[in-house]
């Protein structure tokens, strides 16, 4: 028998909650209604996969650049400067196989055994397995739960310490739907600088905005480029999760680290697929602002759903594709009410306890993971269970 590394058997073990305990019951046949992915509903658009299939015609199928194509990361120095408002060279752009690999490498990176990295409460949890494995400590600062999850300086500041080396930031924010603001980046930053620390922001949802919010990268304040590493994907926005297809943006001192560990792990990126990512990029924005304006429709369902039915609290999320509730007002703690959901409702929800203590009086909801009509019949089911409570 092979005896495991400790990076295996001394870390948390790999969890996808939920998921995991409706496959049983989906597998005897029972009508479960799926909010508890973030997966996007949307079909990858035609003029995506056309490209695409047009490469591999085209015979685009042998290795290539190990930074990813030249011309996609000149449509993505576009995109990033831009919307984003982050100027880099196509050479500070390096394609991975989705953000999961991009914080992947990141993490492994920067982070040597020891080390402290610091993530936001409640915190994206696929991101502790990475950061355990370097041999690194998670560190959770939490959130102000009372202020919809703001980022305060007194919440974290004292949480810093000799070995921290980074701090993690998801925005817009899984699982709250919080996009922060320039004043609360702006906090981080000033963190950042003064202890010399790094931030690692993972940026999925940046073009699944709603009612106006503004979208900040923090690598686009004063002093923030050269210690920001900046992480995007297809995933969400342009319905391209399958496709694994992400990228990360960082300053030029920082990738040849970053390119040490992609180049030793998948030497590149599929090589026909980032013509379909490049006709994402350059292609008609209405494609994905029609995409957008379906999750706001759909957003717009379940937060005023939720918000008739007893105990339940569910402010409107800013982005991203996610509702999070506050179920406290029905005594219940976030996994006891997701199990009981699942059981007598048939619909599966994420326990707000998964993403941390400071989401255990929340569950987590996807609205953009179905269609209109399954949502409608989700919140019915959820309006069933609440008023028997």
């Amino acid at each position: 028998m092979p005896r495991f590394a400790r990076r295996i058997t001394q870390t948390s073990p790999k969890s996808f909650g939920m998921f995991q305990k409706a496959a049983a019951l989906g597998s005897s046949g029972k009508d479960l209604i799926h909010l508890e992915l973030g997966r996007p509903f949307h079909d990858t658009p035609a003029h995506i996969k056309d490209a695409t299939v047009k490469a591999l015609r085209d015979g685009l199928v042998h290795y290539s650049d190990m930074r990813g194509e030249p011309a996609l990361r000149r449509a993505l120095q576009i995109k990033l400067a831009e919307h984003n408002k982050i100027s880099v060279s196509v050479d500070e752009i390096l394609m991975t196989n989705g953000l999961t690999q991009a914080s992947f490498v990141a993490f492994m990176a920067l982070l040597d055994e020891g080390d402290e990295a610091i993530l936001l409460e409640p915190y994206y949890p696929q991101h502790i397995n990475k950061i355990e494995m370097t041999g690194a400590k998670v560190v959770l600062a939490p959130l102000d739960r009372q202020d919809n999850f703001s980022i305060k300086r007194e919440l974290i500041e004292p949480l810093i310490t000799a070995r921290t080396r980074m701090i993690v930031l998801v925005n817009p924010s899984n699982p709250t739907g919080r996009v922060y603001t320039r004043g609360e980046l702006e906090i981080l930053a000033d963190l950042a600088i003064r202890h010399d620390l790094t931030i690692v922001s993972d940026e999925v949802y940046d073009q699944i905005l709603f009612d106006g919010a503004e979208h900040v990268s923090i690598a686009s304040l004063p002093g923030m480029k050269e210690r920001t590493i900046s992480m995007f994907a297809f995933t969400k926005a342009y319905a391209m999760d399958g496709w694994r297809l992400g990228y990360i943006a960082a300053d030029a001192a920082m990738m040849p680290a970053l390119l040490k560990l992609t180049a030793n792990e998948i030497t590149h990126v599929n090589t026909f697929i980032q013509y379909g990512a490049l006709a994402a990029v350059a292609g008609d924005p209405a494609i994905l602002e029609e995409m957008v304006a379906d999750d706001r429709r759909k957003r717009e369902l379940v937060v005023s759903r939720l918000n008739q039915m007893p105990g339940v609290i569910c402010p409107s999320p800013e982005g991203t594709i996610y509702a999070f509730p506050n179920i406290s007002g029905t005594g219940l703690k976030s996994q006891q009410a997701a199990d009981l959901i699942l059981e007598k409702a048939g619909v599966v929800v994420e326990a707000g306890g998964f993403y941390g203590e400071a989401g255990d009086d929340h569950l987590r909801v996807c609205f953009g993971s179905e269609s209109y009509e399954r949502l409608e019949q989700a919140m019915d089911r959820l309006s069933t269970f609440f008023n028997s409570l």
